[in-house]
């Protein structure tokens, strides 16, 4: 007797009927090499306009605004077991002291759609530009110190490109690459690079290494920019959590910065 494939599916494991067989626009078949075959739909959509060559042209687009306030931390409470060369070597003002003095950013880091390269542009205001000592992208939530993902440092000689208040580079993987490779001892092992597990390989740890990599943790909202000067070198001057900007029609038609190369540096500070 034909069973009905409702009644088999509610009672297969009791009764071990088989189904009915499938009706013939739903047969799949093992062609050679066991490939799946299957009847052809009754509707074939236009073909994709395919240009490999957009994928140097901006894609996602993130935004940050930098201020005293998003620095977890006054500079007096530098922990006392900080090297000496992550101290403030000027006199440190408050958050409260900064932002009354004005000193904040407008950043903004748009990708290419083939994620090979990153051009970050970055109007700072209230901060002598020779008093910059670091400037950093970091991986990390709000309120934490994060690894160092980008020192800008290897792209660009910092004072001078933040003399006329815009700050303008061009990232790739070798930036990243030289950012992590940059970091000596024991400091260089927590402050530069940003890790992450790997399933593929187990839950080993690894490092990103890629501008695509960076893509992926800004999408995840845990990329902060952080300007550090000589009076507010441990925690920083000023800091912009990275997220998806508000109005990208705005961000992609910014001036694009002329590709830098890397540099070697010494290892720098949270």
């Amino acid at each position: 007797m034909r069973v009905t494939r409702a009644m088999c599916f509610s009672a297969a494991l009791a009764c071990g009927c088989a189904t009915t067989q499938p009706t013939e626009s739903t047969t799949m078949t093992h062609g050679a090499a066991g490939i799946i075959t299957a009847p052809p739909s009754t509707y074939t959509p236009p073909a994709p306009a395919l240009d490999p060559r957009r994928g140097q042209e901006v894609g996602t687009v993130f935004e940050a605004y930098l201020s005293p306030h998003q620095e977890p931390d006054e500079e007096e409470n530098t922990p006392g077991t900080t090297p000496q060369q992550f101290r403030s070597t000027g006199t440190s003002q408050t958050r409260a002291q900064r932002e009354a003095a004005g000193h904040r950013a407008h950043g903004v880091v748009r990708f290419n759609r083939e994620l090979s390269r990153a051009w970050v542009d970055v109007r700072v205001e209230g901060i002598d530009a020779s008093t910059v000592n670091m400037f950093h992208i970091h991986c990390g939530r709000p309120g934490i110190l994060g690894p160092i993902l980008v020192d800008f440092s290897l792209a660009t000689d910092l004072q001078q490109n933040l003399a006329d208040g815009v700050f303008s580079v061009e990232i790739t993987n070798a930036h990243i690459v030289g950012t992590t490779a940059s970091g000596h001892g024991p400091v260089g092992a927590f402050t530069m690079g940003c890790v992450v597990p790997s399933p593929s390989l187990g839950g080993a740890v690894t490092r990103v290494s890629t501008v695509a990599g960076m893509a992926q943790i800004a999408a995840e909202g845990e990329l902060y920019f952080n300007l550090h000067t000589r009076s507010q070198t441990y925690f920083g001057d000023i800091r912009g959590q990275i997220l998806r900007a508000e109005s990208t029609a705005a961000a992609a038609t910014a001036p694009v910065a002329a590709t830098a190369p890397v540099a070697s540096a010494p290892a720098a500070a949270r």
